[in-house]
């Protein structure tokens, strides 16, 4: 398998599948992200629709799909905290002018941090070079 790279973003839609796709711990069945996607995000997709989105996350360079036997996997090709981070940093950009601060602030004011978080994220602070 060649590894492509990505190309775009992932819809939201895609964005579900991937998610599916990462977290499992081999490569997944098809018929088991359909599945999940029902259970976990209450998406009900026709199993022509998950192929049909499948088709194009792999043309995007984030999956490939193979058969063995009747039954068809999935494998991801991209990183998901490569992707994530991406994502992060394009919205940082966008939405704060890659302020820093600016995302923190917007981060630590939507959820109630604990205190083993804030020692974790100190750390992570003392740890940078400026």
């Amino acid at each position: 398998m060649r590894k492509k790279k990505t190309t775009n973003e992932l819809s939201p839609c895609e964005s579900l599948i991937m998610k599916i796709v990462w977290d499992a711990p081999q490569d997944i069945a098809v018929q088991d992200v359909i599945t999940q996607l029902n259970e976990r995000f209450q998406k009900d997709y026709a199993r022509t629709t998950v192929v049909t989105f499948l088709g194009k996350m792999a043309d995007k360079g984030y999956l490939n799909t193979y058969r063995k036997g009747r039954q068809a996997f999935v494998h991801p090709i991209c990183d998901e905290a490569v992707y994530t981070r991406g994502i992060i940093k394009h919205d940082a950009d966008f939405w704060f002018d890659g302020d820093s601060f600016k995302l923190m602030s917007a981060l630590c004011s939507e959820k109630k941090l604990t205190k083993e978080e804030v020692d974790k994220i100190k750390e992570l602070l003392d740890g940078i070079d400026c």
